[in-house]
């Protein structure tokens, strides 16, 4: 695992400067690869990589980066896995190719050699992103995994391109020194707590697409950023996964899970190549206690194993993971998360995250990468498992929610919407037993206004849209904001789905590349651990879509197939503990230890002063949330992460 980033010059600068560039861009990735660096200029000055190293396969010089073909035709910048990669070597062996080391890296390159680039990435299962220049072509050639576990970056001007792993990097071009905010992309930020693919917070400069490919003229520059993004290729695309899923199904439940179990049997054992010592993160939650599961159940040795222990019981897991960690006899590790000790981290998320990004899980993530890394290099994490087998528990909540549609009168609907909050909250309590038991204990008024809301957009999609949306309304609190689209609301979605299976593939397209993902390569990456999620091989995620739909949800539970898979190695008392979400008490902390801190950033004379939001909505959600009568944290916490990236990062200087 490792940064890269580098530029093309359109114009005449000097190879000293060009140089000097590099290292700048390099340097700022040092927390990726703290291991090595390299750089290297074409000869005419055109094309420069650089690299930063973790050094995981193939730990001599040999596997240093940048990388040149045997050939000499391709030089490549590449930050990734190949997951039996030995494999695909093999396979070059036999056509006579010679190596020179050890690593995946020369792998891929030479597969690229011999296949061409669209066969060498079919052949190529991992999680990747690199830059790869072709001297025969004079083009440069970017490309990332099928499904966003890494990222890449790409900024155009009119006399340069300049990409990175992380924005900070692009930064240190002198063509995107001073990068303009897009005020749409704050918009798609302040509706999802992220900003989606291909959107970056800076203007002319995007994220490439998971799954695709795109190839720029060293000599010629682009006609736009769009004209860039409009040649973009995809060569895995979840559309048709999910639709080749429907229309190739699993005929029953057993073979389906004997699939499912062999496949993610494989997943876990190539993850467990590395020169390095390797764990894994284990909850209590069914998805990192498989992968622990599996993961020891294909070792040698007792595997590492680490949690985070909160110290407010609603959010602590830490007592169930170690029973499970206990049965499947781990190296068990645990960190207390103090409130002080989380609350030190928040000054460094604006950095660690690059751009605004406001998942409050950010927190624990970075914890429990922090533990990690004090003795392994190599983690496993449990991520994939909600998005494919329907564990979100929003999913449940919708299907309650198209029930209560139908019962529920028009009139009625409309008369709660427009109700005095106070009216509700006095009645909720007398209305409670009427409402399914899933929703009953979050009957108070304000919710119930929500609920009615909600129950009046008739359009499916539309609905769950509103619900996964922090600000619904984000367009009308972003000054010169307005909302283009993404994948969370494209209508590019196979008609064959029903309706859980059409939110688990927004999230496959949209939360789990741009959310999930970046929260953990971003957290992972800060420390230098390399993050690998078994769960998400890309094999296995097209096996879960082949699977009977009743082994991903099935009378409002989801993930019966992972809850099956782990019946097959943990007794039934460890599988009946409940998930408690990798969470922390925000509302408490925003009316406790992070009061005056917020207070600053959301002042009304702030938020005039940075002329970004509307000062109004902010400021009474703010009072609200003091008084107690609501909880706005993870409202505010968008507000919050975005004034305090503002602060980091506003600098020209920094």
């Amino acid at each position: 695992m490792c940064g890269i980033a580098g530029l093309v010059n359109y114009t005449g600068r000097q190879r000293e400067a060009s140089t000097a560039t590099l290292k700048m861009m390099a340097s700022a990735l040092a927390h990726r690869g703290p291991d090595a660096d390299g750089i290297w200029l074409a000869e005419d000055g055109h094309v420069g990589l650089c690299h930063r190293r973790l050094s995981i396969i193939d730990l001599s010089p040999g596997g240093a980066q940048p990388m040149h073909s045997a050939s000499g035709r391709y030089s490549i910048a590449y930050n990734g896995e190949i997951y039996g990669f030995l494999g695909l070597r093999a396979e070059l062996d036999a056509l006579g190719l010679q190596f020179r080391g050890h690593s995946d890296t020369e792998v891929l390159l030479e597969a690229i050699e011999a296949y061409g680039l669209e066969k060498a990435l079919a052949r190529c299962n991992g999680m990747f992103a690199f830059a790869l220049y072709d001297s025969v072509e004079r083009k440069i050639i970017f490309a990332r995994d099928r499904l966003g576990k890494k990222p890449l970056y790409i900024g155009v001007s009119r006399d340069a391109i300049a990409f990175g792993s992380e924005l900070k990097s692009i930064r240190k071009h002198p063509s995107f020194h001073s990068p303009e905010i897009d005020r749409d992309a704050v918009t798609l930020y302040l509706r999802y707590n992220y900003i989606p693919t291909p959107y970056s917070i800076y203007r002319n400069v995007f994220k490439l697409p998971h799954g695709s490919w795109v190839s720029i003229s060293v000599d010629q520059p682009p006609a736009s950023l769009a004209a860039v993004l409009a040649s973009a290729r995809s060569y895995w695309d979840a559309f048709e996964v999910a639709e080749h899923g429907y229309a190739h199904r699993i005929g029953s439940e057993e073979e389906a899970l004997d699939l499912l179990d062999n496949a993610l049997k494989t997943a876990v054992s190539e993850r467990l190549v590395s020169d390095v010592p390797v764990g894994a993160l284990l909850s209590s939650g069914i998805d990192s206690s498989l992968v622990s599961a599996v993961m020891q159940e294909v070792s040698a040795t007792p595997v590492k194993t680490y949690t985070v222990r909160f110290m407010e019981e609603q959010y602590n897991e830490a007592d169930a993971a170690a029973a499970v960690a206990l049965h499947l006899k781990t190296d068990h590790t645990e960190i207390t998360a103090e409130p002080e000790i989380a609350l030190r981290l928040i000054p460094d998320l604006p950095d660690v995250y690059d751009e605004p990004f406001a998942d409050p899980s950010q927190i624990p993530t970075l914890l429990v990468s922090k533990l990690a890394r004090r003795t392994v290099t190599v983690a496993l994490s449990g991520d994939g498992g909600d998005e494919f087998f329907g564990g979100y528990k929003r999913y449940q909540r919708m299907v309650t929610f198209d029930r209560l549609e139908k019962m529920t009168p028009t009139f009625a609907l409309k008369a709660a919407k427009f109700a005095p909050e106070w009216l509700l909250d006095a009645a909720a309590p007398l209305g409670r037993h009427a409402l399914p038991s899933a929703l009953r204990d979050e009957a108070t008024g304000s919710r119930v206004k929500r609920l009615a809301e909600l129950l009046q957009i008739r359009n499916r999609d539309d609905r769950y849209l509103n619900f996964v949306s922090q600000w619904p309304d984000a367009a009308d609190i972003v000054i010169g904001g307005r909302e283009p689209p993404s994948a969370m609301s494209s209508k590019r979605i196979p008609a064959v789905l029903e309706p859980v299976d059409r939110m688990m593939y927004r999230d496959m397209v949209a939360y789990l590349p741009d959310d999930i993902l970046v929260k953990l390569d971003r957290a992972s990456m800060a420390v230098g651990l390399e993050m690998r999620a078994p769960l998400l091989d890309y094999r296995f995620v097209e096996l879960a879509w082949r699977s009977p739909r009743a082994l991903c949800f099935s009378e409002g539970q989801g993930k019966r197939a992972l809850r099956k898979l782990l019946a097959r190695r943990l007794p039934e008392t460890l599988l009946t503990q409940s998930k408690r979400g990798f969470g922390i008490p925000l509302n408490a902390w925003l009316r406790g230890p992070l009061r005056a801190w917020a207070s600053d950033l959301l002042s009304p004379s702030r938020l005039r002063r940075d002329g970004i939001f509307r000062v109004e909505p902010i400021e009474a959600r703010w009072k609200e949330h003091l008084s107690g009568k609501r909880d706005w944290g993870a409202h505010l916490w968008t507000i919050l992460m975005f004034n305090s990236w503002l602060d980091c990062w506003a600098s020209q200087e920094h």
